[in-house]
This record gives C-alpha cells, sequence and structure tokens, in this order.
C-alpha cells in the first residue's frame, strides 16, 4: 500500500503568500525536482495527490515509450505512470544513482471546459519540493533556440527567483496528449 498525501486546498494547511505588491495575481504551483538540476512547477489546480510508490508495484506494459513506466493501482483504479524526465528528455530515473524502494509521484489531472472529460495520469519525479507562488504575469516565454526538442512542447515558459534559480513552468495538458493513443 502506498503513501499518500493530498494536495487538496481543502486538506493543506493555510500557507501564509509572500509579501508582494499584487498578491490577488499569484497563483499556486507546485513545485518538484528532476535530474539533473532541474527544478519545476505544475499549477495546483491540475494535481491531485502527491504518492510515495514501491518500486514494484508498477506493473511494466511492452512496446510502449520508454518513458511510459507502466501501470499502478491507485484507488481501485488504473493509473499510467511515466517518467517526468525521461519524457522531458532530461536523465531516465533508470540510469540515476538512486536505491531507493519507492517512487515520488505527482497525479495530474487535466479536465475539458465542461468538466466531464476528466484524464488522470501519474509523473513520477525525484522529489517533491513545496507549494511557490507566482504571479503568472512575470512567467517568461524562452526562446527556442534554448530549449532541447524534448522539453520544448511541454514548457508553458519559466520564471527567475530572486537568488537567480530557474523554475520551469510546465504545460499538465501537453504532458497528457503526449500518451499514446
Amino acid at each position: 500500500m502506498s503513501d499518500s498525501l493530498s494536495i487538496s486546498k481543502y486538506q493543506l494547511p493555510p500557507l501564509e503568500k509572500p509579501s508582494l505588491p499584487s498578491l490577488t495575481a499569484n497563483e499556486q504551483f507546485l513545485r518538484f525536482y528532476l535530474e539533473p538540476d532541474t527544478t519545476a512547477l505544475l499549477p495546483i489546480q491540475e494535481l491531485i495527490e502527491v504518492l510515495t510508490v514501491p518500486v514494484g508495484q508498477i506493473v511494466p506494459i511492452a512496446y510502449l515509450p520508454a518513458w511510459v513506466m507502466g501501470v499502478y493501482n491507485w484507488r481501485g483504479e488504473i493509473l499510467w505512470m511515466v517518467d517526468l524526465g525521461h519524457l522531458l528528455g532530461l536523465t531516465p530515473w533508470y540510469q540515476q544513482e538512486i536505491s531507493a524502494s519507492t517512487h515520488r509521484a505527482v497525479v495530474l489531472q487535466v479536465c475539458d471546459s465542461d468538466n466531464i472529460n476528466n484524464q488522470m495520469l501519474g509523473l513520477v519525479v525525484n522529489r517533491v519540493e513545496d507549494i511557490e507562488w507566482c504571479n503568472p504575469d512575470v512567467i517568461k516565454s524562452p526562446a527556442s533556440s534554448t530549449l532541447t526538442p524534448e522539453l520544448e512542447p511541454f514548457l508553458r515558459g519559466y520564471t527567475l527567483k530572486s537568488n537567480g534559480e530557474m523554475l520551469l513552468l510546465l504545460d499538465g495538458e501537453a504532458i497528457l496528449s503526449s500518451m499514446p493513443k
């Protein structure tokens, strides 16, 4: 059985907003880390839960792209599990020097405009860090010459922290649409 951490707005402890000039324009993003040295964000409203999944409970499926790890029984439903770093052109989890017996995964859910067609996907990441407040107006579009071909379709933009750290803002819908049909 896996441990899970729900990120529903009703189950999270209240967060203190940073003291910025325009707090109403800020949105919440889940901040997580991918190997090597990549910090990324996904909007909280696209996420359901953060899971700890035992390695042996992801069942591989043959003849799929290498970044599709397999399926996992989540709450009695089949949840496709994707190595997000590998999908984005980073180091695949199986090539990393990690001897952990569990994976950290974020459950991504994107709904259509009528909230009828919900699609879910488990995204395996190296570690979940925290919740980041970010003003969407400060998200910058990167120059296409600086992007890898694997990352470009999944990137909405980036933002720089005051310490110079770059945070990539990913597009959940693009990640979901990358799954084989």
